[in-house]
């Protein structure tokens, strides 16, 4: 099957064209897009079946094998990357929270529930750690 990349798509009008990478561009409509794919970005990779129409070669059976990356997604990910503690400033947290942990479980054991004084602050650190670790 040929491949190539998405030269434009208007998501809207519902077609576009691909620019294969052994030969002229493909007409692509979008009955030959994936379920549940609605357009498709420019640039990204794809694998397609080509079938003579009307006005030349249109795609048929379209799959995605790779989105371009996106600029803002990488500003993003740089951004949180700058904030995010070092591994070594994480062992202390990760441990000091095991061990807040494995005391609400010897409350919940006991057949009780822990006081919110207890269960706020740890509840508001589990936040922070998942924050810390996406």
């Amino acid at each position: 099957m040929p491949t190539g990349k998405v030269k434009w798509y208007d998501a809207e009008k519902g077609f576009g064209f691909l620019s294969r990478e052994d030969g002229a561009d493909v007409y692509v409509n979008a009955s030959a897009l994936p379920e549940g794919a609605g357009a498709l970005k420019q640039g990204t990779r794809v694998e397609f079946g080509i079938a003579q129409g009307r006005r030349g070669d249109q795609a048929l059976q379209v799959r995605i094998l790779e989105q371009p990356t996106s600029v803002a997604s990488n500003q993003r990910n740089a951004q949180r990357n700058a904030h995010r503690k070092k591994p070594e400033e994480m062992v202390g947290i990760v441990e000091d929270l095991i061990r807040l942990l494995d005391g609400i479980g010897e409350t919940y054991r006991a057949g009780r529930r822990p006081e919110n004084k207890v269960a706020r602050p740890v509840a508001k650190l589990l936040r922070g750690l998942a924050d810390e670790l996406e």
